[in-house]
């Protein structure tokens, strides 16, 4: 099986996000590990929302993230990148988003509300 990410590289630009998670047969998922009041005012376009509890205590990604690499998320990339050793350290492929949901929306892309209206990286 090919991965997706090299064995060295943990984390990924805003524009390898999107070319790794855009459409309906993109070849990985965007778990968001913000907290609720962070997703609640504005995430990525198809992105998972998965608390950085989950992750780092070692429970199972969400059923749609299965057998597919991770693109994590978070407010800024600090996040995210404690997160990745765990999921790694489990034989999980993942990687997290430098400067996350600010990068993203500094970036110029989409950042959508809970009504599909236009949101915030809070």
């Amino acid at each position: 099986m090919m991965s997706l990410f090299s064995r060295d590289k943990q984390r990924v630009t805003v524009e390898e996000t999107r070319w790794h998670t855009r459409g309906a047969h993109a070849p990985a998922v965007l778990p968001d590990i913000r907290e609720q009041s962070e997703w609640d005012a504005g995430r990525a376009p198809g992105a998972l929302h998965t608390p950085l509890s989950a992750p780092v205590a070692g429970t199972a990604p969400p059923k749609a993230a299965r057998a597919r690499p991770l693109v994590v998320i978070c407010r800024s990339g600090n996040r995210s990148q404690r997160a990745v050793g765990p999921l790694r350290a489990r034989g999980v492929e993942a990687a997290d988003v430098e400067g996350g949901m600010r990068q993203r929306a500094a970036a110029g892309h989409s950042v959508v509300g809970p009504g599909g209206d236009e949101g915030s990286a809070a």
